[in-house]
């Protein structure tokens, strides 16, 4: 079966503004998908049943804010940097209840992000992160929820979305 993947799903207009920016910079030709944060890369794709059941307990809490820190290098494409103390025990209650089904890629230390360029000239990179860190402004952007993917060997299959309890603040 096709593997998992697992995402952080951005409010509205955060989504909206880093989709025009991927749109803008990625190579059209390899630009399958929406901007995201991806949590896991790759979890088996017979596990769909019981990581759904895992999503939609882990999704059963408070909406929370990311911060957008800044911006990093890729080499050959750049991204926004991400910060978040939610997210980060979010995603290593997840870690933890999956350790036996982690790939060696989502075993690694997260750095939670959003590419907005990919697969270029490391000088068109380097063009586009000096072009953004000069006009960078850290920002808080809403987590509204999870989202399960299935790999489909380029673009990604939506399988479900899991949203947080609405900010009641």
């Amino acid at each position: 079966m096709r593997p998992l993947i697992v995402t952080l799903l951005l409010g509205g207009q955060a989504q909206a503004r880093f989709d025009r920016l991927r749109a803008a910079h990625f190579p059209p030709e390899r630009n399958h998908l929406a901007a995201h944060v991806t949590l896991f890369h790759a979890l088996p794709g017979e596990d769909a049943e019981a990581v759904t059941a895992d999503l939609a307990a882990a999704a059963h809490r408070p909406a929370f804010e990311v911060a957008v820190t800044g911006l990093r290098s890729l080499g050959r494409g750049v991204a926004y940097t991400l910060e978040s103390a939610e997210l980060a025990a979010l995603r290593a209650g997840l870690a933890a209840r999956w350790a036996d089904r982690l790939t060696p890629q989502d075993r690694q230390p997260h750095r939670p992000h959003v590419t907005v360029q990919n697969k270029v000239d490391p000088a068109a990179a380097r063009a586009l992160l000096a072009d953004l860190s000069a006009a960078f402004v850290p920002e808080r952007v809403p987590a509204r929820g999870l989202g399960l993917w299935r790999y489909a060997g380029g673009p990604w299959e939506p399988v479900a979305e899991f949203p947080f309890a609405p900010d009641r603040t």
